[in-house]
């Protein structure tokens, strides 16, 4: 898939008040400080279209960007940001939670994760409630470019395992570098082959 277009939407912090669900849809979330952004950028081919920041936690709202007039990106707020209280984090996790159960033209959620460390709780945690609520996801391992090809490995590895003590099944997987585009078109082909499912189903 080549991206032709992308641009913002809307950002918001009610689920119901998202874009009307005529076109198919996939979220991106994941701890913050995991290079959502960053990603998100490198895939639409756009330096600023979401909001980089050294400072974790800059993504509070849920913010949708149409795609070639084709389908919405929507870039939900981390989780497990510190630095914000118990009660915002709380109030974050309803709002994505609530967007994800009842968004019926999402379909897929990408899940991001830092390849530099093993499994986090709150990611298992997640993956766990979006398992329960059967909602499709897929891992993508972010910041391939910082670690050597034997330790990302070894760090995959260890994520199945740890998968596989509640799962039958791992996810599909991806591993994404934002800085060397790595992974970004088997992301977007993943993503093509989903849109044809949707115009089959029409």
């Amino acid at each position: 898939m080549k991206i032709k277009e992308a641009v913002f939407v809307m950002s918001n912090a009610d689920a119901e008040k998202c874009p009307e669900p005529k076109i198919p849809e996939y979220a991106f979330i994941g701890r913050s400080n995991v290079g959502k952004s960053s990603l998100i950028n490198a895939i639409t081919g756009q330096k600023k279209l979401a909001k980089t920041s050294s400072t974790p936690g800059k993504t509070q709202l849920i913010n949708h960007f149409i795609i070639n007039e084709e389908w919405y990106l929507c870039d939900l707020p981390g989780y497990g940001y510190a630095q914000v209280s118990k009660t915002e984090r709380e109030k974050f996790m309803r709002m994505i939670r609530k967007y994800i159960a009842s968004r019926e033209n999402l379909m897929n959620t990408f899940v991001l994760v830092d390849i530099r460390h093993e499994p986090q709780q709150n990611d298992l945690d997640f993956m766990a409630w979006m398992g329960e609520k059967q909602l499709a996801f897929s891992i993508v391992f972010t910041k391939a470019d910082k670690l050597g090809q034997g330790k990302a490995s070894k760090n995959i590895a260890i994520y199945k395992r740890q998968l596989k003590k509640q799962w039958e099944e791992c996810p599909p997987m991806f591993i994404s570098s934002s800085e060397t585009r790595q992974g970004v078109n088997d992301i977007l082909d993943y993503i093509e082959d989903i849109n044809g499912y949707w115009e089959d189903q029409k």
